[in-house]
């Protein structure tokens, strides 16, 4: 039996002010081991479900599941990457990769050692004593990606994590990704806008269209594991493509 690592249980929320209901009784769930993208217009309510999940607000409403479990503070049981990379100037990459161990408290040599080991899966290796500003975005986004994996969790949230990036390297950090993803047995919840870059990674696509949202559009993109970016042109997947766009289209107001 398939275990869920993320689940919404009629949750609901609405800001303090009481103006705008962003999610009104959601349901939705995250398999272990799945890739699931959020696509949708701005001001949709994607950011709104990555605070949620991650503890920085609460639910008027509703249930949040973590591996099966409530908890009282969800704060630390989930990784996050951002859009920006957020990290310290002044600290070298192997301090930059080893900030989310010490915070757990483990010790600041134990932690250095544990991520050296980890520094050529994570295409890293003899950069780890250069600084942020000697690095490309693509670098920099790797090494984002490695602490949020120390966070320790299984559930990760990816919020736009490439959209900074360059075509070229877009394209080849979401190969990377991939490669990453199969190798840790991650459960992964990507935000983007991008329609190609949501039908490449992800077994399946929620569409946020409504507000408040209820519920939402899903797709399960009809592409098998391993895949390459050539994949995405075969007709089953432009035929999806297509209707993702219809949908988004109709709901942009301009």
């Amino acid at each position: 039996m398939t275990k869920c690592s993320l689940k919404f249980e009629d949750v609901s929320f609405a800001y303090e002010n009481g103006q705008k209901t962003l999610l009104s009784k959601l349901n939705f769930h995250i398999d272990e081991g799945e890739f699931v993208s959020i696509i949708g217009p701005s001001g949709s309510g994607k950011s709104t479900i990555f605070k949620l999940i991650t503890g920085l607000e609460e639910a008027k409403q509703g249930d949040i599941f973590i591996n099966g479990q409530t908890h009282k503070s969800r704060l630390g049981q989930v990784g996050y990457m951002p859009q920006q990379d957020l990290l310290m100037p002044w600290r070298t990459v192997l301090e930059n990769a080893s900030l989310p161990l010490e915070i757990q408290g483990v010790k600041k040599q134990e932690a250095s050692q544990r991520v050296v080991t980890l520094l050529e899966q994570f295409g890293l290796n003899g950069v780890e004593h250069l600084y942020p500003s000697e690095l490309s975005g693509g670098m920099k986004q790797r090494i984002s990606f490695l602490r949020t994996v120390l966070s320790g969790s299984n559930v990760l949230l990816l919020d736009e994590p490439f959209s900074a990036l360059d075509a070229i390297t877009r394209l080849s950090m979401q190969e990377w990704l991939l490669t990453q993803w199969e190798t840790w047995k991650l459960s992964i919840l990507f935000i983007t806008h991008d329609v190609d870059e949501a039908l490449f990674l992800s077994d399946r696509i929620f569409i946020f269209t409504e507000q408040p949202v209820t519920n939402f559009v899903e797709v399960s993109v009809p592409l098998g594991r391993p895949r390459t970016i050539r994949d995405i042109h075969a007709p089953a997947v432009i035929e999806v493509k297509e209707r993702l766009i219809e949908q988004l289209r109709a709901k942009v107001t301009l």
